[in-house]
């Protein structure tokens, strides 16, 4: 039996998750609460366990060394066979000053945050042991990868947003499968359209931070795709693009789009009464497919914020598919509005 001190440490514990995901990610901070209990907890405390990952890989004063060090530390904390607290402390002084306050603040609260993860179900830590072991893996096999030269093709491309995205999906449908039986019984096509979601998500992360990850040194762009409409991504500046660069930024904006389509199909296999679940993939989405025709739109944009969506429609967003979150036909419709003017791929043959 629990006693008083405990259940007062776990409600601390999940005070402070809930308040430092308002500090590391205003999306989800805004997405994850739609979800019911116990799943918001779960789910909160997972987007933690891999913030902190990419806040490892991320630094700007680590050597790749110590972030390969620091990565495979903490896939054992997590798992439960080392101390997070003698993480944080080693961690925490290597951290540059340009890794934000919110994650300085995170890293140092390791241990709160392992506490809640070691206090959920055998399959829900199943899950997010999986999601962490892969995302930290991937970030060590890819940080030598980081340059201007951008990977050598859409393969290539799809397999880096595996690693930092479309693992999270697979996590997020085995959350999901634990929380309804229903959803359980679809868990193989989910699982595959789940990694889709994934990419769509981080592959228009990708498109509008081009600029910011070519100052830092970095590119995540298919290079034959490029090459292909005569363009040397290597040597891009931003605002001195000419034709050939919109070209294959369209031809990318297509992928990307069928992937939100897949999305959505995801998203309405989730049945009808769990509304909280059917937002949490709806709003996020959406977002996302606003965000790739802004950069249609604006396909010479130079920094980020220019192809930003306004509050105005993520306000929108949220009503329409609030609206709706029930009904297939119109959100289907709604999204198909949406993505009108959006090229789309053929990438259905490959799930």
């Amino acid at each position: 039996m629990e006693s008083r001190d405990e259940f007062k440490t776990q409600l601390d514990d999940i005070a402070y998750q809930n308040e430092i995901l308002q500090h590391v990610s205003r999306t989800f901070a805004l997405t994850i609460p739609q979800l019911p209990e116990p799943l918001c907890t779960v789910v909160g405390n997972a987007y933690l366990l891999c913030r902190i990952a990419d806040t490892i890989e991320d630094d700007k004063n680590m050597s790749a060394d110590q972030k390969k060090y620091y990565a495979e530390l903490f896939i054992e904390v997590v798992i439960g066979n080392e101390n997070p607290e003698s993480f944080a402390e080693a961690l925490f002084p290597l951290l540059s000053p340009t890794a934000t306050e919110a994650e300085h603040d995170l890293i140092a609260n390791t241990t709160p945050v392992i506490r809640i993860t070691h206090s959920f179900n055998e399959r829900q830590r199943a899950a997010l042991e999986r999601c962490v072991k892969i995302m930290a893996d991937g970030m060590v096999l890819y940080q030598d990868a980081e340059t201007l030269d951008g990977v050598a093709d859409q393969k290539d491309m799809d397999q880096y947003c595996y690693y930092v995205a479309g693992v999270v999906g697979e996590m997020l449908t085995e959350l999901f499968c634990d929380h309804s039986p229903e959803i359980d019984t679809k868990r193989d096509e989910m699982m595959k359209l789940g990694v889709s979601f994934g990419q769509g998500l981080q592959m228009t992360n990708i498109l509008k931070d081009i600029w910011e990850d070519h100052e830092r040194g970095a590119c995540w762009l298919p290079r034959d795709i490029f090459e292909k409409h005569g363009v040397d991504i290597r040597h891009k500046t931003p605002g001195k693009m000419g034709e050939g660069f919109n070209e294959a930024l369209i031809e990318l904006l297509g992928v990307a789009h069928a992937h939100t389509d897949n999305a959505l199909r995801y998203t309405l296999m989730i049945p009808k009464k769990e509304k909280g679940l059917r937002k949490f993939c709806l709003w996020a989405l959406g977002m996302a497919v606003l965000n790739l025709e802004k950069i249609r739109q604006h396909p010479q944009f130079t920094q980020g914020h220019e192809v930003k969506i306004s509050r105005r429609s993520v306000k929108m967003t949220i009503f329409l598919t609030s609206l709706f979150v029930s009904q297939n036909k119109a959100l289907t419709t709604l999204f198909k509005f949406s993505g009108r003017r959006l090229p789309m791929a053929n990438i259905h043959e490959k799930l």
